[in-house]
C-alpha cells in the first residue's frame, strides 16, 4: 500500500497512461454532444452563438475542472484517496449535519450515471449514420441503433464480474489515441478558420448569457462540457495527483481544438441550423470515418466502465461507513481496488436499458443530463469549505472567496438544468431511492444504537469460566465469537451476556469478542488481541480503514494462524486440536433486530426502522457480507421495544398503591 502511494507521488509513463484510461472518459466524450446540444438548443446559427458557445466551454473547464477540481479539491487527499466519502472522512468531526451533503452527493452522482453509458455510447454509433451507405440504415432513434447500443451495454455489464484487469492495459493507449484524434481533428478545421481563437475572450460568453434571447438556459447545455469533472477526484487514489494534474493540461488542450474546430466548421457552413448533423463527425475526413467511429465507441466504453467502476468504490465506502445495506462484495483480480458488487451492477444496468429505450436517441438524453450532477458538484463545495477551513486552515476571507465562485457558477448550472426536471421524472425515482436507502440505514444504525446498553465485564468472567467448566450443559461450540460495539475491553453490551447465559446457555472452551474500529484512512489494516481470564474470553480489536472489505470471518482466521504460529497465548495450548482451519469448531453469533408491536415510536423513527428491516431483508445478510458460511453462525433476535408512554402512567400508580 505505502509503495503504491509512493508510486504514484511522481509523475510516471505508467501513471499517465492509467490516469488517462480511467479518469476522463466522461469529460473525453463530452465534444460528442455538447457543441452540438448548444447549437440546437440555441436555435439560429451565427457567429454570436458559436463564439459565445466556445467561450463559455472552455471558461467552465478553466473555472470547475481546472480550478475547483484540479488545483483546489485535489488537495483534499485521505491517503491517497478521493471521492465524496473521503471528503466525508476527513471532515466529519466537524459537524454532525455533514452526513448530508455526503449522502445527497453520493446519491445524485450514482444516480445520474445511468445517463453516461447510453449518451456516449448513442453518440458513438450515431456516428455511422454519416457514412456513406448508411444514411438510412442507422438513423438515430430506429430500432437497430436502439438494439445495438443496448447489446453493447449488456456486455460491458455482463463483462464486470470478469474484473477489468485485462483490457485495462489497453484503456490507456486507447484514450491517449482518441485526444489525439480530438485535436487534430480540431486543428484540421482551425486552420481555415484561425479567426476562431478569438472565441476563447470571455467577452463572447458573457454576451450570449446576456444578450441571447434563450441566453442564461443555454447553461443547462454548456454544462455537459464539464460533467466528468467529479470523476477527476474520485478517481484519485487509482493515479495520483501529479498524474491527473499533468495528464489534465494535455486532456484540456485538445479538448477545446476540439470545440473551437467545431466552431470553425460549424461557421463555414454559413448555414442558420446544422440540419441534423453533428458537427464532431462532420469534421471527421471521409476516409476516417469508420475508424473514428470505432475509436469514439472503444472511448464511450471506456468512460462507460470508469462510471461503473466508479460506482462500485462509492457503494463500498458506503457500505463501510454505514451508509449502505451489507451487500455482496467480490475481489475479481488481485488488483487493488477491483471489486464487484452484483446488486449495484445490475441495478445501473437495469436503469441504463430504461435511458436507452425511453429516450432512445443522444440528442433526447443530453436534455435530461446533468441536473443531478450540478447538486453532487454543490455537496462537493459544502464539504470542501470544512476541509479548506479546518483541516488546511485557510484564512476564513479566502475560502470565502473560492465558495462565493464555486457555489455562484454551479447555482448556475443548477438553475439552468433546473428546467430538465420533467424530462427526466423517471430519474427521480432511482435517486430518491439512492439517497432515501443511504439516510434510513445511517439513521436506523443510530437509532437501533439507543438499545444498546454496556455493563462491566470483569463482574462477569468468573461465571462466564464456570460456565465454560461446567460439563453437566451441552457445549454450543468450541469457539464462541460475538461482534462488540464496546470501545473499551471492560465493557459487554448486555445482550451478549443474554445471550450467553439466558434462554439456552451457550457453553465454550473459548469465548472471543470481535471489535472493529473504522479509521478515517482508507486501507488502515491493523488488529490487537487482549486475553482476559486465562484466556477464556479474548478480544481482538481490528482497526480497519473505510475502503477495507471487513472480511471477520477470513481475518479471525489469520489472527488465530498468526496467534498459533507466534505462540502469543496460553489458552491455545491446552487446545491443541483446535486449529483455524477446522470452521466447525468456530461459531459467530449475529444478532438480528426485530421491531416489537409493543412500543411507541415517533412516526419518523417507526418509517426509518419499518424501512430499515424491509431493505435489509432484501439485502445479504450479516454473515455473507462478513464472509461467514451459514454453518458458522447462530441466530440471535433482539425485540426493539419503547415503553408505551401510556403506560407510564399505570406504572406510578401501582407504585403509590403499594405504598399506600
Amino acid at each position: 500500500m505505502d509503495a503504491h502511494h509512493h508510486h504514484f507521488k511522481r509523475i510516471t509513463t505508467a501513471g499517465l497512461l492509467i490516469a488517462l484510461g480511467i479518469i476522463y472518459g466522461d469529460i473525453g466524450t463530452s465534444p460528442l454532444y455538447t457543441f452540438q446540444t448548444i447549437m440546437n438548443d440555441g436555435g439560429f446559427i451565427d457567429e454570436h452563438l458559436v463564439f459565445g458557445a466556445i467561450s463559455c466551454i472552455f471558461w467552465t473547464l478553466t473555472l470547475q475542472t481546472t480550478f475547483k477540481y484540479v488545483i483546489i479539491t485535489l488537495q483534499a487527499d485521505n491517503k491517497g484517496e478521493g471521492g465524496v466519502f473521503s471528503l466525508y472522512a476527513l471532515v466529519r468531526r466537524f459537524g454532525p449535519k455533514l452526513v448530508f451533503p455526503a449522502i445527497i452527493g453520493a446519491g445524485t452522482l450514482l444516480a445520474d450515471g445511468i445517463i453516461t453509458p447510453p449518451i456516449t455510447v448513442s453518440s458513438a454509433i450515431e456516428g455511422l449514420n454519416m457514412v456513406k451507405g448508411l444514411e438510412n440504415v442507422i438513423v438515430p432513434g430506429n430500432n437497430l441503433v436502439v438494439e445495438i447500443v443496448l447489446v453493447i451495454i449488456l456486455l460491458l455489464f455482463i463483462f464486470q464480474r470478469f474484473g477489468t484487469k485485462v483490457v485495462g492495459a489497453a484503456f490507456g493507449p486507447v484514450m491517449f489515441l482518441w485526444f489525439m484524434m480530438l485535436g487534430v481533428l480540431g486543428v484540421s478545421q482551425i486552420i481555415h478558420y484561425p479567426y476562431i481563437f478569438q472565441a476563447l475572450n470571455p467577452k463572447y460568453g458573457l454576451s450570449l448569457l446576456t444578450e441571447h434571447p434563450k441566453g442564461f438556459w443555454l447553461l443547462g447545455a454548456v454544462f455537459l462540457c464539464t460533467t466528468g469533472a467529479e470523476a477527476l477526484y474520485s478517481d484519485l487514489g487509482h493515479c495520483g495527483k501529479k498524474n491527473i494534474q499533468a495528464t489534465w493540461i494535455f486532456v484540456k488542450t485538445t479538448l477545446v481544438l476540439n470545440y473551437l474546430g467545431q466552431g470553425a466548421w460549424t461557421l463555414a457552413q454559413h448555414k442558420s441550423t446544422l440540419g441534423g448533423a453533428n458537427p464532431f463527425f462532420a469534421i471527421v475526413p471521409h476516409w476516417f470515418l469508420l475508424p473514428s467511429i470505432l475509436i469514439a465507441t472503444c472511448a464511450s466504453i471506456i468512460a462507460s466502465q470508469a462510471l461503473i467502476s466508479g460506482s462500485f468504490t462509492l457503494i463500498s465506502e458506503a457500505i463501510s461507513l454505514n451508509f449502505w445495506p451489507k451487500v455482496t462484495v467480490k475481489f475479481p483480480t488481485n488488483i487493488r481496488g477491483q471489486i464487484y458488487i452484483p446488486s449495484i451492477n445490475w441495478i445501473l444496468c437495469t436503469g441504463c436499458f430504461l435511458v436507452v429505450l425511453y429516450f432512445r436517441t443522444s440528442e433526447s438524453m443530453t436534455a435530461a443530463y446533468g441536473f443531478s450532477i450540478t447538486i453532487a458538484m454543490l455537496m462537493t463545495t459544502i464539504l470542501m469549505f470544512y476541509f479548506l477551513r479546518y483541516v488546511k486552515h485557510y484564512p476564513l476571507w479566502i475560502v470565502s472567496l473560492i465558495m462565493v465562485l464555486f457555489i455562484a457558477v454551479e447555482s448556475s448550472f443548477f438553475v439552468a438544468n433546473a428546467v430538465k426536471i420533467v424530462k427526466r421524472l423517471f430519474f427521480l425515482v432511482f435517486e430518491i431511492g439512492l439517497i432515501s436507502t443511504m439516510y434510513i440505514w445511517f439513521n436506523a444504525r443510530k437509532i437501533t444504537n439507543r438499545f444498546l446498553s454496556f455493563v462491566n465485564l470483569n463482574k462477569y468472567l468468573d461465571k462466564i469460566e464456570a460456565l465454560s467448566n461446567d460439563t453437566s450443559i451441552q457445549k454450543t461450540t468450541s469457539h464462541l465469537i460475538y461482534l462488540t460495539k464496546a470501545d473499551h475491553s471492560n465493557q459487554i453490551e448486555k445482550r451478549v451476556l443474554t445471550s450467553i447465559f439466558q434462554h439456552h446457555p451457550k457453553r465454550a472452551d473459548m469465548y472471543w469478542l470481535i471489535h472493529i474500529e473504522r479509521t478515517d484512512e482508507p486501507f488502515t489494516m491493523e488488529y490487537g488481541v487482549e486475553e482476559m481470564n486465562d484466556g477464556k474470553v479474548i478480544r481482538i480489536d481490528f482497526m480497519l480503514g473505510f475502503r477495507v472489505q471487513p472480511r471477520i470471518g477470513l481475518m479471525f482466521r489469520n489472527v488465530v494462524k498468526d496467534m498459533v504460529h507466534n505462540k502469543e497465548l496460553d489458552a491455545l495450548k491446552r487446545f491443541p486440536a483446535l486449529d483455524a482451519e477446522n470452521l466447525s469448531n468456530y461459531k459467530f453469533v449475529i444478532f438480528e433486530n426485530v421491531l416489537s408491536y409493543d412500543n411507541e415510536f415517533s412516526v419518523r423513527e417507526g418509517f426509518i426502522l419499518n424501512s430499515y428491516f424491509s431493505i435489509n431483508k432484501l439485502a445479504t445478510s450479516d454473515s455473507k457480507a462478513f464472509g461467514l458460511d451459514s454453518s458458522q453462525i447462530l441466530v440471535e433476535k433482539i425485540p426493539l421495544v419503547v415503553t408505551p408512554k401510556s403506560c407510564d402512567g399505570l406504572k406510578q400508580v401501582f407504585y403509590k398503591k403499594r405504598q399506600e
